[in-house]
């Protein structure tokens, strides 16, 4: 028979684990972010990044797609875009199709293990289009 303080710390500890595991999976987002995005649209995302002002193409304010889409976030377009699988204006242009990039990386982690590959190249799209979902306005 479990007492009742060992439940409730058992159900604490799971709770606690899955705040911190969705932590960690935004802070994942947020580092893409940075590391692969924030140069053109800026650290508040708003288009406004460095390299913007060299760009021919306008860069978009990504804390706007759910507000540019009726109020809800379109998580498998944003995805599709991210990784070059849907054409937008600025694919092939100034924006780089990060899905190929993922996956050339993954390259030095996986070899020729090409579903490996695409599984790196696909939670890295994935973590970055939560982190983009969670700073909507």
């Amino acid at each position: 028979m479990h007492r009742p303080t060992t439940v409730l710390a058992s159900a604490l500890a799971l709770g606690l684990a899955a705040a911190t595991a969705q932590a960690q999976n935004q802070n994942r987002g947020a580092l893409e972010y940075e590391n692969s995005c924030q140069a053109c649209h800026g650290a508040k995302a708003k288009g406004d990044g460095p390299m913007a002002a060299f760009l021919t193409i306008p860069v978009p304010d990504l804390t706007t797609i759910a507000k540019r889409n009726d109020g809800r976030f379109p998580v498998a377009e944003v995805m599709e875009i991210i990784d070059g699988r849907r054409d937008v204006s600025g694919h092939g242009s100034p924006m780089p199709v990060w899905g190929r990039r993922y996956k050339a990386e993954a390259g030095d982690n996986w070899g020729a293990w090409e579903p490996g590959a695409e599984l790196f190249a696909r939670s890295r799209i994935l973590e970055l289009t939560f982190y983009l979902q969670s700073i909507q306005e």
